[in-house]
């Protein structure tokens, strides 16, 4: 299988997974011109699994080094197997509750609250879970990345009296998502050995096979928590399954890449994890906030009627962020 030897191909890594993070969320935004977020989601669970697939058969089985994915399958304790697919249930509780969001305020304003709170909690979490990198430097950058949440929620704050469009749920069901996803990343990296990816503990799963099995409890998930999210939806009427049928093929194919391109940042986020650390790998990766921000505020115009102070505070809060995820690397370093 494949493993990445030097700390900042991990952090390359990394990046690549706050890009990707950062954009699935576009094509929630592309689906919702045709039809609800809880139609998407299914597509998108589907795009999730497949990649986890293509990522395990490939990557994950061939070269000399490390255990290919079947055989690392095969010995994986039912403790090891429990933690990933517990991952994938506590992430996929959390996602819903950000799709939501992102269908009620947008991605300028879920992805800062809710990420970016999860990115704090979880940079914690993770860090006492399994203690990598420079503990100064790392509750520093924690430290400037709640400001920028806060800079965030303010400005959201600030449109929200002065347009009136926008409604307080979004920020609330943002919170909830961002308290609860700060925890699937430590049942993930609980799974496998951290220390030695090429000859991993008795038991232990490697990334590629931890992230099959995330994917399994993300999809097996989906029918209890979305079926609840079409019977009782934060906004609008319930829905019926047979709705979802109706979709035409470009609209489902815009799902299943959002899937593909949230687990491909996923795959690359646990490779990196042995170099990086736990905490590093995630905290850069749910830097992701920034990344959907941009998105949200200059391409969806989300913050368009909003008045010159709701600017000024999401311009101070891409500055305190990017010093923030400066400090996460550091730390590594």
């Amino acid at each position: 299988m494949y493993i990445v030897q030097d700390y900042y191909l991990a952090v390359l890594f990394c990046v690549i997974t706050m890009f990707c993070w950062g954009s699935w969320g576009n094509t929630q935004k592309l689906a919702s011109r045709t039809w609800r977020y809880e139609y998407f989601y299914w597509d998108y669970v589907i795009g999730v699994l497949l990649f986890s697939i293509l990522s395990a058969v490939t990557l994950g089985s061939f070269g000399e080094e490390g255990q290919s994915f079947l055989a690392n399958l095969s010995q994986a304790s039912t403790q090891s197997l429990g933690y990933a697919f517990l991952g994938g249930i506590v992430f996929n509780a959390a996602n819903i509750l950000l799709s939501a969001a992102i269908a009620i305020c947008g991605m300028s304003v879920a992805f800062p609250v809710g990420i970016g709170l999860a990115l704090v909690l979880g940079v914690l979490v993770n860090y006492f879970g399994a203690a990598k990198g420079d503990p100064v430097f790392i509750f520093t950058g924690v430290a400037f990345i709640t400001v920028a949440i806060l800079l965030n929620g303010l400005a959201y704050q600030k449109a929200l009296s002065a347009t009136r469009k926008l409604s307080p749920k979004g920020l609330f069901i943002s919170v909830m998502a961002g308290c609860i996803m700060a925890f699937f990343y430590r049942f993930v990296a609980a799974s496998m050995d951290l220390t030695d990816f090429a000859n991993p503990a008795v038991g232990k799963l490697t990334p590629y096979t931890a992230v099959f099995i995330f994917s399994l409890g993300v999809f097996a998930s989906t029918f209890i928590f979305n079926t609840i999210a079409m019977k009782h939806p934060v906004e609008g009427e319930a829905i019926n399954l047979s709705g979802y049928f109706k979709g035409n093929a470009k609209t489902h194919l815009v799902g299943i890449l959002g899937g593909i391109i949230w687990c491909i940042g996923q795959s690359l986020s646990m490779i990196a994890s042995e170099k990086a650390g736990a905490a590093i790998s995630y905290g850069l990766g749910q830097g992701a906030t920034l990344v959907s921000a941009l998105w949200g505020i200059f391409i969806w115009k989300e913050f368009k009627d909003a008045p010159a102070i709701s600017n000024r505070l999401n311009i101070f809060m891409f500055i305190t962020f990017i010093i923030g995820l400066g400090c996460l690397i550091y730390a590594g370093a």
